[in-house]
């Protein structure tokens, strides 16, 4: 067995707490990984992983040589980035996470052109509504929205994505059109869970910027769900541009107070910044710059 497939396959499965995780990280049998690991234990005389029926962790050992054996796998990535280049050619792996709604339409949207044109790298995209841990969980890269809150991740910004409020023209028609924020408090709001305080929507910017207290009888954890129920009628919704965008485009919602709108959502590409990013990585992050840039 290759030495450097063992050190794949010990780090995988380290990073997903799991044979059978780690195993479908690289593409391999759950047997296959428990071979690598155990053929890498035996020729270091020592054990790397306690293993348990539920779980799989670290021995002080094998955190040890975790933290020299991730170096080492990036500096046999960066020689393949060398091949890689001068045959103009990308190729492997790339694990993504990206938020369920956001991600299942205009991330695969993006990444569409990007495979086609690099039909050998293989992206496996991880969609979850909670920002998973980056290196615990093995991702290479990250597309989120909001300010970076740990400092050891790298953020490159891709694009600003407008917070509207919109309604339905037949709820405006049966309930009234609010001329001011502050008389959404007389309305049914519909409120989006994933937003730092759902029932608080902020408006204007800078010195302008304030709260305004909503409720309403529908809740999700999803945008795009709340941008669907406005279009039902049922009350009046806040949520990025683009969940919105195709029932704008067609008359069945209209933006208020358009003039009053608050900060954009910011959208990033995160990585960790201990890591060296491979070419496929790199080339990847300029796609997704150029998709969802100004343009």
């Amino acid at each position: 067995m290759d030495k450097l497939d063992c050190m794949r396959a010990f780090a995988a499965v380290a990073a997903q707490s799991s044979f059978t995780s780690g195993a479908r990280q690289l593409g391999i049998s759950t047997k296959l990984a428990s071979k690598y690991v155990a053929r890498l234990e035996e020729q270091l005389g020592a054990q790397l992983l306690n293993r348990t029926t539920r779980k799989v962790t670290l021995t002080d050992t094998g955190r040890a040589y975790l933290e020299r054996c991730l170096p080492l796998l990036d500096q046999f990535d960066e020689l393949e980035d060398v091949v890689q280049l001068r045959q103009q050619e990308l190729a492997g792996p790339i694990r993504i996470t990206a938020p369920t709604g956001f991600g299942s339409r205009e991330l695969v949207e993006a990444l569409q052109p990007f495979q086609q044109a690099h039909p050998k790298v293989m992206v496996e995209l991880v969609l979850s509504d909670r920002h998973l841990p980056i290196l615990e969980e093995g991702v290479d890269l990250a597309v989120r929205f909001g300010a970076l809150k740990d400092s050891t991740l790298v953020a490159r910004k891709l694009c600003d994505m407008r917070l509207v409020v919109v309604a339905a023209p037949s709820y405006l028609a049966a309930q009234g059109d609010p001329a001011e924020p502050e008389a959404l408090a007389t309305h049914n709001c519909l409120l989006q869970l994933t937003s730092p305080k759902p029932d608080a929507w902020t408006f204007g910017k800078g010195a302008a910027r304030r709260a305004v207290a909503v409720h309403g009888s529908f809740r999700a954890n999803s945008p795009r769900a709340v941008a669907h129920m406005a279009v039902s009628g049922l009350g009046i919704a806040r949520c990025p541009h683009y969940t919105a965008l195709p029932f704008l485009r067609d008359g069945r919602l209209q933006v208020l107070f358009a003039q009053q709108e608050t900060d954009p959502a910011v959208l990033y590409a995160v990585y960790p910044s201990s890591r060296h990013l491979t070419a496929r990585i790199r080339a990847l992050i300029e796609h997704l710059a150029g998709w969802f840039g100004p343009s």
